[in-house]
């Protein structure tokens, strides 16, 4: 064999063996559960209706989770109403739980869309959609999270 061909082979065996190693440096985490604990309006400043969310999350790792933002979406009737985001979050322990509170703002546009969609459909039903992009600190990746159901209007 030459020398070459053996400088070659020693390369991709250590690049197999660094991968390797990376992979184990990011365990597997089990994607976090959020609930809605509350929702309040805030003093209207300058633009749209603002709203404050507090999310509760519950961490069901043994890894404690340092996430660096969460950005939260809510649509009804594929109209996004609300967004908001968070970035100054307390990591949560392994199977604990913690609050966070984002500021949301309400999508006047988009409401207005709704509320003429509404005028036109004669739906007994809502379905809204939940969701989260939470961003970690460190190697763990991005988690998204989806929730959706319907609004009985009955």
């Amino acid at each position: 064999m030459s020398q070459r061909n053996t400088g070659r082979l020693i390369a991709v065996f250590l690049g197999l063996v660094i991968e390797a190693g990376c992979t184990g440096l990011v365990p597997e985490k089990d994607p976090p559960k959020i609930s809605l604990v509350s929702l309040r309006s805030l003093p209207m400043e300058d633009s749209a209706p603002r709203f404050e969310i507090k999310l509760r999350v519950t961490n069901p790792n043994k890894q404690s989770l340092d996430i660096a933002g969460i950005s939260y979406s809510v649509e009804v009737l594929d109209q996004e109403l609300i967004t908001g985001v968070a970035n100054d979050i307390l990591p949560i322990e392994g199977y604990g739980e913690g609050l966070i509170t984002l500021n949301a703002e309400l999508q006047l546009l988009e409401l207005l869309r709704l509320m003429a969609s509404l005028g036109t459909a004669h739906s007994e039903h809502l379905v809204y959609r939940l969701s989260a992009k939470i961003d970690f600190n460190g190697l763990t990746p991005t988690q998204r999270l989806e929730e959706s159901g319907e609004i009985i209007l009955n």
